[in-house]
């Protein structure tokens, strides 16, 4: 059997409402929030007791799905937020975007940063990264017609 589709991309913040904030003005909208807790969702994670507070965003076309999610208990173990382009693990979520310089300039306003600069792969695509809440590496990329 094959893979029906990609759920949804989870991460992890200290600041919910600023993250939904930031993604809400990305496009992203808001699905849903709850707090998910109990022995049930620790035999999941392998966290035992655990109590996280989560909100749902979709993207525009409803195809894919954020989870952010702010852990209460247990306690955050490590902190990947400012790991470089070359480390290890899941490094990004790309966003396909209209147009590069507006949404740059609307996220700025919500803190964003240009990592690099904004470039463009042959005729193909505009592209870029910019670290959004709380030092997230998020990228950018605008389709050529």
């Amino acid at each position: 059997m094959a893979v029906k589709r990609m759920d949804n991309v989870g991460i992890v913040v200290e600041d919910l409402s600023g993250a939904i904030d930031f993604f809400d003005e990305l496009g992203l909208e808001l699905e849903g929030q709850a707090t998910i807790e109990g022995e049930w969702a620790g035999r999941i994670t392998g966290l035992g007791d655990q109590r996280v507070e989560i909100a749902m965003m979709r993207t525009p076309d409803g195809h894919s799905r954020l989870e952010l999610s702010r852990l209460l208990a247990p306690a955050i173990v490590a902190d990947h937020r400012n790991a470089p382009v070359n480390a290890f693990g899941y490094l990004r979520v790309m966003f396909a975007v209209d147009d590069i310089d507006e949404t740059l300039e609307r996220l700025r306003k919500r803190g964003a940063q240009l990592v690099g600069e904004v470039v463009q792969y042959g005729n193909a695509y505009r592209l870029c990264y910019i670290r959004g809440p709380e030092g997230l590496l998020i990228g950018l990329a605008q389709e050529l017609s």
